[in-house]
């Protein structure tokens, strides 16, 4: 049997999150205006609140080695590993009210959220 070397040519990967265009643009304004330059914006998820769990946003000063990056409408994205799993398929999205603005998950794995929309409850993606 002759094995072939041939590269395969694969398919490249959908994002794991994607950001509307006011989300873009407001993480592109916070970034200009932040006090140092910073390599992107770190998004993950912890444990916390009265639902189960949080979306966690910083400062990266640098990608870590297992990080999911996404580049998207000039901005850069920093998915903690342990987070990627939960956040497939998300869009963040940024929302002005009259009273309020904030950035908001549209997230397909987010099954319930508390009250106040500060804590959610999400589960792993299972790829069906």
């Amino acid at each position: 049997m002759e094995i072939s070397t041939e590269t395969r040519v694969r398919r490249p990967r959908p994002k794991v999150v994607t950001l509307s265009d006011a989300a873009a643009a407001r993480v592109r304004e916070i970034m200009d205006r932040a006090e140092k330059p910073y390599a992107g914006l770190r998004v993950g998820v912890k444990n916390g609140g009265c639902a189960g769990s949080e979306y966690v946003l910083e400062y990266a000063e640098a990608a870590l080695p297992l990080d999911e990056v996404v580049e998207e409408k000039g901005v850069t994205i920093l998915i903690e590993p342990k987070a990627v799993l939960f956040l497939i398929g998300t869009e963040v999205d940024y929302e002005i009210t009259p009273l309020a603005s904030k950035f908001v998950f549209r997230n397909p794995n987010q099954t319930d959220a508390c009250g106040c929309g500060e804590s959610v409850t999400i589960v792993a993606a299972t790829g069906d």
